[in-house]
Parts: C-alpha cells; structure tokens; sequence
C-alpha cells in the first residue's frame, strides 16, 4: 500500500463517494440550461395562447384568427416570445453532455439516439391517438365539423417541432465533428444557407423559385441554434464569441427589418405573403444569435438566481413535462373555447374575432384558466412520456394508425 493509499479516509464500501451512486456518477443539474429550457418552452403556450384567436360563426362552428392581422403594433410580442433559438441552444448544449455520458458508459450512437426519438415520439404519438378517438366522440355528440378541423389544426401544428428537432438530434455526432473543426464558426455556413434561400424567394427571382426550394432552409434554419449549443457543450463557444451573437445578431435584426422591410413578426400572419416561420428566416436566424450570445452571457446569473428554491421547484416541474406541455397546451385551450362556442354563447376573449386593439386585454384574464387546465391535464397525459410499458406490439401500432389517421385529418387530407 502506497503513502497515499494510506492516508485516504476510509470509505465503506456500501456507502456511495460524493458524487457517485455505486460506482455510477451523479448527473448534475445545470440549473442555468434548465432555467433558459424552461423559459423558452413556457414562450411556447404562452404565445399560442396569446395570439391563438378564434371567430365562432352563427351555426356555433370556430376558425382561427389572429390579432396579429388587425393590429400590426403587436408584432413585438413575437420578439419576445419567439424562444425557440434558445430551445435549440440548450437543445445542442444538453445533447453533447448525454452523447458523451452515453458513449463512455458503452452505449452505441444509435440505440442513443433512439432513445432519445423515443422521448419526442411516445408524446406526439400519444397526443393525436388520444385526439383521434376524441374528435370522433365530439362529432357524434353534435360539435361542427369545421370546429373539429380547427382543433385539429391547432393540436397538430405545435407537432412540427418534433419532426425538426429529431432531425437536428440526429445529426448531433456531425455537429460536434464540426464544432471541434471551426469552433463558434460551425455555426456560419448554416445562416449563409437561410440567407441565400431567403434572396432566392424574396429577390429579384422570386416569381421563378418553386416553393419546394424554399424549404431547404428548414433544417439549416433551426439546426444554427442547436449547432451554437454543441459549440458551446464543447466549451468552443466562450463570452468572447457570445459577446459577437449578441451584438452581431442584434444589428442584423435590426437592419433587416429597417433596411430590407422583412415582416416584423415572427410568427406566420394570416393574410400576409411573407413569412418569417415557414421556413425560418434570416430574421429568426439574428434573434436566435442575439438571445443565445445572452443566453451565455448571463449563464452564472441564472444559475445563482435557480439556487432558491423557490425558484428551482417551478423550473424542474416544467422540464420534468416538457413534451407534455408541447404537445397538450393547444387541448387545454381547447377544453375551455370548444364548449362555450358549441353553447352558442359569445365570450369575449374566447369566442369573439380577435379585431379591435383591446382584444388582448380581453384575451389576458383567460390565460391562468388555460394554464390550470393544463396543469390538470398533464396530471394524466404526462404518463405518455414515460416508457409504454406493459403496451403490446399491437396496441402500439394501434395508437400509430390513430395518430397517423387523425394528422391526415388534421391537414385536410381525409374527412370523418
């Protein structure tokens, strides 16, 4: 025995080191990529919530309408609610950590990442499932279909979200291979590809670029801010370089709004040409660099403010049902404009045209009720999130027809 084998205190065996369990670590909570994960999701319902108006017709059916068409000074709420740049981020940065943590346990790159399809794919699979045999329910007791096709288009749209990031999550060992080849810069060629897109379908040859050009910025476009994360999981991405997002990106948004005219919001406007969503922008590029240069900037402030527990609690209940919020937050808003409109009845902020400037105002009271039906019904569905056990093969492919079947509804490709 060495001297300083000798004078190392005595562990018992069965009582596990600081940081360990056994002989396995003990994953750490960042408390700070928790924190902004949180944040960006809440943006998600919070804005859908917001902007998600509807109009009820005489005979009690509902479309879809927003108070971004009437009142264009709202625009800048999008700015503000538009976080899923800092979703990605986070994303890319969480990835690196559970890439490693798996490879060096000996886990294969594929079955990790089909664990991970697996965690993005119970939920959606589950929520339109559910939804499939609901909307038939609904019909039969009377509720009109255009009502259904509206709910359905609302419950499905928040979904696309899980097609790109498993994309993105895909291709996580290529970006970290390109984060240890360029650092920060693996980033650039991504937001080059949004820009040359954008010329092509807003330049002076937009009339002769078919559409299915266009979206070849749609990975590109959301993997820029799941790139920056890996970057900065690799820790090639310092206060130097986000010091350079934050400014960089901020002047970019700026002059592409002021110089070239893009459209102020950034969420799609019923009525309107141009885009910035579908797929993301050059404008959608510039916040995502402005938000995660200070995203990482201000990392050791959040995580000092987390360490209350008051704080933390709310933060770690939200990322514990975070594809529970994803998935249900347009059901839970559904749950409480569906009935009132097929009573017939017109309530403001639910079931009036979102027309007037004062219709937010009328639109805001409502918000907790949709937040507490959420609450209780993730109570349920968030069992959707965890492995299906005890759920045969057949059962299994049952929800997958459902799912499937009730999308096609959804999109208009098939009628109850």
């Amino acid at each position: 025995m060495s001297l300083d084998e000798r004078s190392r205190p005595h562990i018992p065996p069965h009582i596990p080191q600081p940081g360990t369990v056994g002989r396995l670590p003990v994953v750490q909570r960042d408390r700070a990529v928790d924190g902004l994960r949180a944040l960006a999701l809440l943006a998600v319902p919070t804005g859908h919530w917001l902007v998600g108006g509807f109009v009820r017709d005489p005979d009690s059916s509902l479309h879809n309408a927003s108070p971004l068409s009437t009142f264009a000074p709202l625009a800048p709420i999008t700015w503000v609610l538009q976080m899923l740049g800092i979703f990605f981020l986070v994303g890319g940065y969480a990835s690196v950590l559970s890439f490693r943590r798996a490879t060096g346990r000996g886990t294969t790159p594929g079955d990790w990442l089909r664990g991970r399809l697996a965690r993005l794919l119970r939920p959606a699979v589950g929520v339109t499932a559910v939804w499939a045999v609901l909307a038939t329910a609904l019909y039969a007791a009377g509720v009109p279909l255009t009502t259904l096709h509206t709910a359905a288009t609302l419950v499905v749209q928040p979904l696309w979200f899980v097609g790109v990031y498993a994309v993105v999550t895909a291709l996580t060992p290529y970006c970290m291979a390109a984060s240890r080849r360029l650092g920060g810069w693996a980033a650039a060629p991504l937001a080059a590809v949004v820009a040359v897109v954008d010329f092509l379908r807003y330049g002076p040859y937009a009339d002769s670029v078919p559409y299915w050009a266009t979206l070849i910025s749609l990975v590109p476009g959301w993997l820029f801010g799941y790139q920056l994360g890996v970057c900065w999981g690799e820790k090639r991405l310092g206060r130097r370089g986000a010091r350079l997002l934050l400014v960089g990106g901020a002047v970019l948004f700026a002059a592409l709004l002021l110089v070239f005219h893009y459209p102020a919001s950034l969420v799609g406007v019923p009525g309107q040409d141009r885009t910035n969503s579908h797929p993301p922008s050059l404008l959608v590029i510039a916040l995502a660099a402005a938000q995660s240069g200070a995203a990482i900037l201000l990392r050791d402030r959040i995580a000092a403010l987390l360490r209350r527990p008051a704080l933390w609690a709310p933060v770690t209940a939200v990322n514990r049902s975070a594809m529970t919020i994803l998935c249900w937050h347009q059901t839970a808003m559904l749950a409480v404009v569906v009935p009132v409109a097929f009573a017939g009845t017109a309530v403001e902020g639910l079931t009036t045209a979102p027309d007037f400037a004062a219709w937010m105002a009328t639109r805001l009271p409502w918000l907790p009720l949709f937040a507490v039906v959420l609450v209780l019904v993730a109570r349920v569905a968030r069992r959707l999130e965890l492995p299906w056990a005890g759920v045969s093969r057949g059962q299994r492919v049952c929800a997958g027809v459902l799912a499937v079947g009730f999308a096609a509804f959804a999109l208009r490709l098939t009628v109850v």
